[in-house]
C-alpha cells in the first residue's frame, strides 16, 4: 500500500540517531556549542581579571609585570575549580545521588579543627605555624588519611555499605564543628579576628607556593578519575550491574573515594572551605552536559567551576569594590541551589 514505509525508508530515517553519549546530532551540537561558550567565558573572566585596571598599555613589559602578579589567582581558581569539579561529580555517580558532596564527609569541619587548634594553643602565632608547603602537605596528608581510614573500615565487611558511611561522616563532621566552636568560644577578640579570614573560603588564603605540591596532586587524582570516566558510567548503573559486567565494584569506589579524598583534601587546605561550590558546579555541568558520560561532564564541570569562581571575583572586584565576600555570595547561591533542588525533586 502507499502509505506503507519500506524498512530501507525506516532505517534510513534513523539514519542520523546513534546508540551513545549523544544519540542526536541535535544533542551534539547542543553540547559543543554549550562548551564552546563556557571556553570563550573562561577566556573572557581570565583576561578581564588580568587586564582589567590595569595601568599599563596592553602588550607592554609594564602590563605583563602587573598581569604576573595576578596570574597566581586565575591559577588558584583553575585548581580549586578542577579539584572541585571532578570530585564532586564522581562521589555523585559513586554515591547514586546527586544531592550530596564530599563536603558531607567532614573536610571542612577537619580544616576548621586544625586552623582553631592551631590558634587556641600557640595564639596567633599559630596561624604562621600552618602556613608553608610543608605544612599543608601535613594537612593533606592528615584529611587524607583520616577519610581513607573512614572509607576502609566503613565499606568493609558484610554490612559495609555507603549509606552507613555517609550517616557517620555527617556525624563526624557535626562532632569535629562543634570541637572548633568550643575552641573559638575561648579565644580572645583578637585571635578570633584573624581566625575568621582564614575560615572564610577565599583565593587570598592561598600561597604559590603550595603550587609544586598542590598542581601535581590535582593532575594525578584529577587525572585517574578522569581516565576512568567509562569505568564510573558503569558504577553509575548501581552495584548490581557492575558486578554483572565482571567489574570489582567495591575496588573501583575504594579507589575513586581515595582520589576524591586528595582532591578536596587540596582544595580545601588551599583556599578554606567552599561548602557549596562543588554542588554548584556540578548541577550546572549536569543541566548544561544533558548526558550521562563523564567524558563530556567532566570538561563541563571544570569551566562551569572556573566561571563561576572567575567570573564572581571579577564582577565583585571591579563592579562593586567587595572580593572578599566572594566566597560568601558563591555558597549563599549554592545553598539557594540546594534547595531549590531538593523542593523540586522532593526527597534526597
Amino acid at each position: 500500500m502507499a502509505n506503507l514505509i519500506s524498512l530501507p525508508e525506516l532505517a534510513g530515517h534513523h539514519s542520523s540517531r546513534a546508540s551513545g553519549a549523544m544519540p542526536t546530532p541535535k544533542v551534539r551540537k547542543r553540547y559543543w556549542i554549550t562548551l564552546g561558550i563556557m571556553i570563550m567565558l573562561a577566556l573572557l573572566f581570565g583576561f578581564g581579571l588580568l587586564a582589567w585596571d590595569n595601568p599599563m598599555p596592553v602588550g607592554t613589559e609594564g602590563f605583563w609585570i602587573i598581569a604576573k602578579m595576578r596570574a597566581g589567582s586565575i591559577l588558584t581558581m583553575a585548581v580549586v575549580a578542577a579539584c572541585q569539579a571532578i570530585a564532586t561529580v564522581s562521589f555523585q555517580t559513586v554515591t547514586n545521588n546527586r544531592l550530596l558532596t564530599p563536603s558531607i564527609m567532614g573536610f571542612e569541619a577537619l580544616y576548621r579543627v586544625v586552623q582553631t587548634g592551631a590558634v587556641f594553643f600557640l595564639g596567633i602565632a599559630g596561624i604562621t605555624f600552618f602556613t608553608g608547603i610543608g605544612q599543608f602537605a601535613l594537612q593533606v596528608g592528615i584529611m587524607v588519611a583520616l577519610s581513607v581510614a573512614l572509607y576502609g573500615w566503613l565499606l568493609s565487611g558484610k554490612l559495609g555499605n555507603i549509606q552507613i558511611m555517609l550517616l557517620v561522616g555527617i556525624i563526624i563532621g557535626t562532632g569535629l564543628g562543634s570541637v572548633a566552636t568550643f575552641m573559638q568560644r575561648m579565644l580572645t577578640p583578637s585571635e578570633f579576628d584573624v581566625l575568621t579570614a582564614r575560615l572564610f573560603g577565599s583565593m587570598t588564603n592561598a600561597d604559590m607556593s603550595y603550587m609544586p605540591l598542590a598542581i601535581p596532586l590535582m593532575l594525578v587524582a584529577g587525572g585517574y578519575l578522569v581516565a576512568s570516566s567509562k569505568k564510573l558510567n558503569i558504577l553509575a548503573l548501581g552495584k548490581e550491574t557492575t558486578i554483572n559486567l565482571g567489574i570489582n565494584h567495591r575496588r573501583e569506589v575504594m579507589l575513586t573515594l581515595f582520589f576524591v579524598s586528595i582532591l578536596m583534601a587540596v582544595s580545601t587546605a588551599l583556599v578554606g572551605p567552599l561548602t557549596f561550590l562543588g554542588f554548584l558546579v556540578a548541577t550546572l555541568a549536569y543541566q548544561l552536559a544533558d548526558t550521562y558520560d563523564h567524558r563530556f561532564i567532566y570538561p563541563m564541570a571544570f569551566l562551569a567551576g572556573f566561571v563561576v569562581l572567575a567570573g564572581s571575583y571579577f564582577i565583585m572586584k571591579n563592579v562593586f569594590y567587595a572580593q572578599g565576600v566572594v566566597g560568601i555570595i558563591i555558597e549563599a547561591v549554592g545553598g539557594i541551589t540546594f534547595l531549590i533542588f531538593i523542593l523540586r525533586k522532593g526527597r534526597l
